[in-house]
């Protein structure tokens, strides 16, 4: 199981992990548990400074340096519409709920993008 996200982020692709280390760190920001956080993000009762945080942490538990996840932020997650920003947050969370799907596990109907497909492969 794959508990981080790799995705395209501001100047490049970078890899997103909610390490416990992390949790800790955005439950303590959130004032909220884990578990609470998770459902309030997928209920859409999030505040924008939770996307950037999970964001921002994300980057931090990848490997990415806090100076510069926080420069990242800074620069590409404030002033941004919070559609582009929503996925991604929800991305590197659901990667920690319930670990992310590596390519490799796609079906081959779902590569080839036929949705029809794809729910019968799923469904079989």
């Amino acid at each position: 199981m794959n508990l981080t996200h790799t995705a395209f982020f501001g100047d490049g692709e970078y890899t997103f992990a909610l390490t416990d280390d992390m949790i800790t760190e955005l439950e303590r920001v959130a004032d909220l548990g884990i578990g609470a956080f998770y459902l309030r993000a997928v209920n859409m009762q999030f505040k924008l400074a939770d996307l950037i945080e999970i964001i921002r942490l994300g980057l931090i538990g990848g490997g990415t340096n806090p100076e510069r996840a926080a420069q990242l932020t800074d620069t590409y997650a404030r002033n941004t519409p919070i559609d582009d920003l929503y996925p991604l947050a929800l991305d590197i969370l659901d990667a920690r709920w319930g670990g992310a799907v590596d390519s490799h596990d796609t079906t081959d109907a779902a590569k080839t993008g036929d949705m029809s497909a794809a729910l019968n492969e799923a469904a079989e």
